[in-house]
């Protein structure tokens, strides 16, 4: 199944929200979106430039785009990534494939 890093930063107000209740939202979030076939792998909480960590397997793209639009349209992130993640014997295969590309960079 597709794996995908998702990295969302909250907003101010989610951010007070959460202090009012403490709770652990990837744990939250995770059981939210079983139902859809998005499995939460491994996740995390970082500061910087995002709030939360996510690697999930999800059946496809169109799904993962899905939980993403769910969560924008909730409210409680300003910003937020999801990058699709190859796995190893994809990325093995994508370095087969570009030997037959015939690209030729300017030198």
């Amino acid at each position: 199944m597709p794996m995908y890093m998702y990295q969302c930063a909250y907003t101010t107000e989610s951010l007070a929200a959460q202090m009012k209740d403490p709770q652990d939202r990837l744990e939250v979030v995770a059981k939210q979106f079983e139902p859809a076939g998005v499995k939460m792998l491994a996740g995390g909480f970082s500061f910087g430039e995002y709030d939360v960590v996510t690697i999930m397997e999800s059946p496809d793209d169109t799904t993962v785009a899905a939980v993403a639009i769910a969560i924008a349209a909730g409210g409680a992130v300003r910003n937020q990534r999801t990058t699709r993640l190859l796995s190893g014997a994809e990325w093995v295969d994508a370095l087969r494939k570009a030997t037959s590309i015939g690209y030729r960079p300017a030198r």
